[in-house]
C-alpha cells in the first residue's frame, strides 16, 4: 500500500504533487537473473539501503527506450489545442457570432501552456545581454563649428523648401546639414559585435529566402490584376516628377508623401516597365522584400539568429505583408521603417549606443516621407524610452538615454526639413487625410475608440476587415499555425514579465496596440477599422512575437526529447506546420484574394485593350471616349494601360454632342445600366453599332457603340 499508484503517477505528470517526480524505473531485466519479489519498506528507502544492495536484485526491471516524463507533452497539447482553437476562428464563420469552438480550445491551449511554464517546459528564448557603454559625449571646438555649419545649413534648406519643391538651392544645403550633423555626433571606436555563420546556416538562410522571393515575386503582372482610381492619382504624380515637378508634397487626392512616387520613377526606368500599374506593384514588392532583412537583424538583436530567421519567414510568406506589398500603393513603406527603426533603438538601448541612436533618427525622419501612418512612430520611440526608465534595466544610464533620445530627435527633424516647411505652410492639406479618419471629438467618440480598438485586437486571429483593396474579408490576418503561435508568444510573453520584469516584454506587447493606431483611430469611419494597410506597421512586432514562440517550443523539443523519438518526431512536426503555412498562405494570395479584388476592382485593363485596337486600325485615340458612371471604371486608368499615362478618356452624358465636330471614326464606351448615354448616343449617332463587350470577370461587362 505504500507503493505509488498509477494516480500519484498521473498527478505528479500534471504538477499537482509536491516533492520529487514519480518516474518509471529503468533497469533492464537480466536473462536468468536471480528474481528478488520482496518489496522494501519505506524505512528502508529513506535511509538508503537499497544503495549497496547487490546488482542482481536491482535490476529486474524492464527498460522503455522511450521516456514520457522526457517529452515536453504540456507544450505539445498547448500548440495543438491553439492550432485547433485558431482552425475555429477560420471561415466560414459568421463573424458576428461568438467562436465557442475557438474559445474553449484556446481556454485549454492556455491551460496547458501555463503548466508548460510552470515546469519549464516552454519557456522564450533568452533576451540579449546589455552592454553597458558610458558615453560621455564630448563636444570639441571643431565639433561645435561643424554643428553650428550643421544648424546654418539647415535653417537656409528650411528657407528654401517653401515652394515645396526639390531642387539644388534647397537640397545641397539640406544633405549638407544632415552631413555636418552626423559626422559631428558621430562615435568613434564603438565596439562592434560580431556573428559567427556556418555553411549550414547560410544554406538554410538562402533556402528561406528562396522560398520568400517566390512569394512575393511570383505572378507580380497578375496579383492584383486591375488598378483603381488610387493607382491612377499615383501614376499622374509619377508622371509629373517625369516632366519636371519635383514635389515634396504631392496634394492631389487629399494629399501623399513623395517616397513612392520617386521609387516608382526609378523602378520604371531600371527595368523599362513605363508608367504602368506593374510599376507600381514592381516598386511596392521589392519595398516589401526590403522591409524584411531588418525583421532577421530585429530578431538576432531580442534573442538570437533562429528567431530572427523564423520570424523573416513567417512575415516572408503571409499572406497579411504579402498582399499590402503586391497592390501597388504606398501601404508597405510603413513596416519598412518601422523596422529598421525598432531594429536600432532597441539596440541602441542595450548596447548604450550612440551611433545606433543617430542611424534610428536618420530612419524616423526618412520614414515620415513614405505612408502617412508612420507619423505614429515617434509615439512609439518614446513609449521604448519611458518603459525602458521605469524599469531596473536603465539604472545607471538613464541621463546617456535621455541625451540618445535628443540626439535622436535631432536628426529625425534634419530628415523631416523639406516635409516639415510643407506642414507648416499648408497645415490643413498635409494634415487633411488623417484628421478626415479621425474626426472631430463626439459624445460617442470614446465609444467607437473603444469598439474599434476591440476590432484591431481582433484582427489578428478573428477578422481583419472587410477592405477588398488589400484583405480577404471576415477572416483572420494570420494563418492558422503563425495565429496559434501568435497568441501562445503573447501569453508567454506576458508571463515572463510578471516573473522578470524586463521592460522589453512589456514593450513588445504594448508596441502591436500603438502601431495599430493609425488604423484604430479611424473614428470618423469606423467601417474602415480594422485596416491591414493602417495597421502594417504592426507586422513586424507580430512576426517577431511568433518567432519567439517557434524558437521556444523548437528549443524545448531538443533539450528534452531521446534520441528515440526527438529529432523525428521534431522535424516531422515541423515541417508538417511549415507546408500546412505555405499551402495557406499561397491560397490565400493568388486564389481567395485575387478572386475577391477582381470582384471589386472594374476592368480598366481590357478598356485600354478596347483603346490601343482602336489605334491600330485608326492610328489616333482621339475620338475614343468612356462615358462616365457612378461607382464604375475610372476613367482615366484604361489610358494607363494603353500607354497614354495622362490622359483622361472620360466625357459626361451631358457633354457627348461635343463630339460630333469630329468626322473621324469614333469609339464610345459606357455602363449597360447608363441607359441615358445610350439613349444619348442613338440620338446623335443613328448609324452606330452597338456591341457588347463580355469581360472575363462576372458582371462586369461594358458596351461599345462604334460610330463609322
Amino acid at each position: 500500500m505504500n507503493e505509488p499508484s498509477v494516480l500519484d503517477y498521473l498527478k505528479s505528470k500534471l504538477g499537482m504533487t509536491k516533492g520529487e517526480e514519480i518516474l518509471f524505473p529503468t533497469e533492464e531485466v537480466v536473462e536468468g537473473a536471480e528474481v528478488d519479489i520482496s518489496t522494501p519498506s519505506i524505512a528502508q528507502v529513506e535511509e538508503g539501503k537499497l544503495q549497496d544492495a547487490p546488482v542482481s536484485k536491482l535490476s529486474n526491471f524492464p527498460t522503455f527506450n522511450f521516456q514520457p516524463q522526457n517529452m515536453p507533452w504540456r507544450s505539445l497539447l498547448a500548440l495543438l489545442f491553439a492550432l485547433f482553437g485558431q482552425k475555429g476562428f477560420e471561415p466560414p464563420h459568421n463573424i458576428d457570432t461568438f467562436p465557442v469552438s475557438g474559445f474553449v480550445f484556446y481556454s485549454l491551449s492556455f491551460l496547458m501552456l501555463a503548466l508548460a511554464y510552470y515546469k519549464k517546459e516552454w519557456q522564450l528564448p533568452t533576451l540579449r545581454k546589455s552592454v553597458q557603454q558610458f558615453d560621455t559625449l564630448k563636444i570639441s571646438f571643431s565639433k561645435i563649428l561643424i554643428l553650428l555649419l550643421g544648424g546654418f545649413f539647415g535653417i537656409a534648406a528650411f528657407i528654401t523648401f517653401a515652394g515645396n519643391q526639390f531642387n539644388l538651392l534647397n537640397t545641397f544645403p539640406w544633405v549638407l546639414s544632415i552631413l555636418f550633423f552626423v559626422g559631428a555626433l558621430w562615435r568613434s571606436g564603438e565596439k562592434k559585435e560580431k556573428n559567427k555563420s556556418t555553411f549550414k546556416w547560410d544554406a538554410t538562410l538562402l533556402a528561406v529566402l528562396g522560398i520568400i522571393l517566390f512569394f512575393r515575386l511570383y505572378q507580380t503582372g497578375t496579383v492584383p490584376p486591375e488598378p483603381f482610381s488610387d493607382h491612377a492619382e499615383k501614376i499622374l504624380d509619377v508622371y509629373d516628377i517625369s516632366e519636371g515637378n519635383y514635389g515634396v508634397f504631392f496634394p492631389r487626392n487629399t494629399g501623399r508623401e513623395a517616397l513612392q512616387m520617386y521609387w516608382t520613377l526609378l523602378v520604371s526606368k531600371v527595368f523599362g516597365t513605363g508608367l504602368s500599374f506593374l510599376t507600381l506593384k514592381l516598386g511596392t514588392a521589392l519595398l516589401g522584400l526590403l522591409t524584411l532583412p531588418y525583421i532577421y537583424l530585429l530578431g538576432q538583436e531580442i534573442a538570437n539568429k533562429r528567431v530572427g530567421l523564423i520570424a523573416m519567414f513567417f512575415m516572408g510568406i503571409s499572406y497579411w505583408h504579402n498582399i499590402i506589398s503586391r497592390v501597388g500603393l504606398r501601404f508597405p513603406l510603413y513596416p519598412l521603417f518601422v523596422a529598421p527603426v525598432l531594429f536600432y533603438l532597441l539596440r541602441g538601448i542595450r548596447r548604450q549606443s550612440r551611433n545606433d541612436f543617430i542611424i534610428a533618427g536618420l530612419f524616423l525622419g526618412l520614414g515620415s516621407h513614405g505612408y502617412s501612418p508612420f507619423r505614429i512612430m515617434p509615439l512609439l520611440v518614446v513609449a521604448a524610452i519611458l518603459l525602458y526608465l521605469l524599469h531596473k534595466q536603465s539604472r545607471g544610464v538613464r541621463t546617456q538615454t535621455l541625451v540618445h533620445l535628443f540626439i535622436l530627435a535631432l536628426l529625425s527633424i534634419i530628415i523631416f526639413i523639406p516635409l516639415g516647411r510643407y506642414a507648416l505652410s499648408s497645415p490643413h492639406v498635409f494634415s487633411n487625410r488623417a484628421f478626415s479618419r479621425l474626426g472631430y471629438f463626439e459624445n460617442d467618440s470614446l465609444k467607437i475608440f473603444a469598439s474599434n480598438l476591440w476590432d484591431g485586437i481582433k484582427m489578428f486571429n478573428w477578422d481583419n476587415g472587410g477592405i477588398w483593396v488589400h484583405s480577404v474579408g471576415g477572416r483572420p490576418a494570420l494563418g492558422v499555425v503563425s495565429g496559434a503561435f501568435f497568441i501562445i508568444g503573447l501569453a508567454l510573453l506576458f508571463m515572463r514579465y510578471l516573473k522578470r520584469r524586463n521592460w522589453l516584454d512589456l514593450y513588445l506587447i504594448l508596441s502591436i496596440l500603438l502601431l495599430q493606431l493609425p488604423s484604430t483611430l479611424s473614428i470618423a469611419f469606423p467601417e474602415e477599422n480594422p485596416a491591414l494597410n493602417r495597421a502594417g506597421g504592426a507586422a513586424v512586432v507580430v512576426f517577431l512575437v511568433i518567432g519567439l514562440a517557434v524558437d521556444g517550443l523548437l528549443s524545448s523539443l531538443k533539450s528534452r526529447s531521446s534520441r528515440s523519438w526527438g529529432g523525428g518526431y521534431a522535424w516531422g512536426g515541423a515541417i508538417l506546420l511549415v507546408l500546412i503555412s505555405l499551402f495557406q498562405n499561397y491560397n490565400l494570395v493568388f486564389n481567395e484574394y485575387t478572386d475577391v479584388y477582381s470582384h471589386g476592382a472594374w476592368n480598366s485593363s481590357e478598356m485600354g485593350l478596347m483603346i490601343q485596337e482602336f489605334e491600330e486600325e485608326n492610328g489616333q485615340t482621339d475620338t475614343v471616349w468612356i462615358v462616365p458612371y457612378e461607382h464604375w471604371v475610372d476613367t482615366r486608368l484604361p489610358g494607363v494601360w494603353a500607354g497614354i499615362p495622362n490622359r483622361n478618356f472620360g466625357l459626361w452624358t451631358a457633354d457627348l454632342y461635343i463630339t460630333r465636330d469630329r468626322e473621324e471614326p469614333k469609339l464610345f464606351m459606357f455602363n449597360p445600366e447608363d441607359m441615358l448615354a445610350l439613349e444619348e448616343l442613338e440620338d446623335l449617332y443613328p448609324e452606330g453599332v452597338l456591341t457588347r463587350y463580355a469581360s472575363k470577370t462576372p458582371n462586369h461587362d461594358f458596351l461599345i457603340y462604334r460610330v463609322p
